[in-house]
C-alpha cells in the first residue's frame, strides 16, 4: 500500500504545486495494497484531513493510523479487521462517522472501546458477523449511546438523511462489487446517479420509460434493423442517465485541496 500509495500520491501533487499533504482534506486509497494489513505511507502531515477512505486494501489493522485529530469519516469497509479499535479513540478523537462494513467483526467486545469516541455519530457494520447476534441493534445502541444512526437508521428506524443514507449504500455496494461480479467501472458509473435526488431520478427513469412504451407501441412487430439485442434491467456505459453524470467524481471532491488516489473512469 505504502509504494501505490506514494505513487498516487506523486502523481496528483505534480498536477498542482498547491496540493500538499498540510492542505489536503479528503484522500481516497481504495484498492491499493496494504503491508502486511496494515496502514503505512500516512503521516501526520495530513493535519487537514476530514475524510480518509481506504476501502478493500487488505487491512488486518488500524495500528499505524497517524494523529488525524481532525478527521470526520473514516471508510474501513471490505477489510479483514477484528479488532483493535481502541486506537481510533486515540487517533481520531473527532470522528463523527465511521463505516467497517465487510470486516471480521464477531462480537460486541470488538467494538465496545468505540466507546470513547464521544462524537461519532454513525456507525455501519454492514456483512460482519456480529450483525447475526440477537439483539444486535439494541445492544448496539446500549453499548454506544452516542451513536445516532447504526448501518444507517437509528433507534425508532428512521432513515439516516440523504448523505448519510447515500454514502452508507455506497459503502455497502462497493463492498459487494465482487458477489455481484461486475467491472468496478460499472459499479462506479451506477454509484454516479446516486448523486441525483431520489425523486428526479425517478422521474427521469420513468421518462425514458415511458418513451420506450410509446415507441414499442408505434413500431409492433418491426424488427429491429440495427440487429443488435436490447439489454433490459442492466445498466451500460451508454445508459442517458449515466452519461448525465459521466463529469460527476465518485472518489475525489472538486476543490484542490482534495487528492484522490483512484477515479473512475466513464466510458468504454
Amino acid at each position: 500500500m505504502a509504494r501505490e500509495a506514494q505513487k498516487c500520491l506523486r502523481r496528483e501533487g505534480s498536477r498542482s504545486s498547491r496540493r500538499r499533504p498540510v492542505g489536503v482534506k479528503e484522500l481516497v486509497l481504495d484498492n491499493c495494497r496494504s503491508i502486511e494489513g496494515k496502514i503505512e505511507g500516512l503521516t501526520d502531515e495530513f493535519e487537514e484531513l476530514e475524510f480518509l477512505s481506504t476501502i478493500n486494501v487488505g487491512l488486518t489493522s488500524v495500528a499505524n493510523l497517524p494523529k488525524l485529530n481532525k478527521l470526520k469519516k473514516l471508510e474501513l469497509s471490505d477489510n479483514r479487521i477484528s479488532g483493535g479499535l481502541e486506537v481510533l479513540a486515540e487517533k481520531c478523537p473527532n470522528l463523527t462517522h465511521l463505516n467497517l462494513s465487510g470486516n471480521k467483526i464477531k462480537d460486541l467486545s470488538t467494538i465496545e472501546p468505540l466507546k470513547k469516541l464521544e462524537n461519532l455519530k454513525s456507525l455501519d457494520l454492514f456483512n460482519c458477523e456480529v450483525t447475526n447476534l440477537n439483539d444486535y441493534r439494541e445492544n448496539v445502541f446500549k453499548l454506544l449511546p452516542q451513536l445516532t444512526y447504526l448501518d444507517g437508521y437509528d433507534r425508532d428506524d428512521k432513515e439516516a438523511p440523504d448523505s448519510d443514507a447515500r454514502a452508507t449504500w455506497r459503502a455497502w455496494m462497493t463492498t459487494r462489487r465482487t458477489r455481484m461480479r461486475l467491472p468496478q467501472n460499472e459499479i462506479l458509473q451506477c454509484l454516479c446517479v446516486v448523486g441525483k435526488r431520489e425523486e428526479e431520478y425517478d422521474e427521469d427513469a420513468q421518462v425514458v420509460e415511458d418513451e420506450e412504451d410509446e415507441e414499442e407501441e408505434e413500431e409492433g412487430e418491426e424488427e429491429d434493423v440495427s440487429g443488435e439485442e436490447e439489454v433490459r434491467g442492466t445498466i451500460s456505459p451508454e445508459s442517458p442517465l449515466l452519461n448525465a453524470y459521466e463529469s460527476v467524481p465518485l472518489c475525489a471532491s472538486v476543490s484542490d485541496q482534495s487528492l484522490a488516489a483512484q477515479k473512475p473512469r466513464v466510458g468504454k
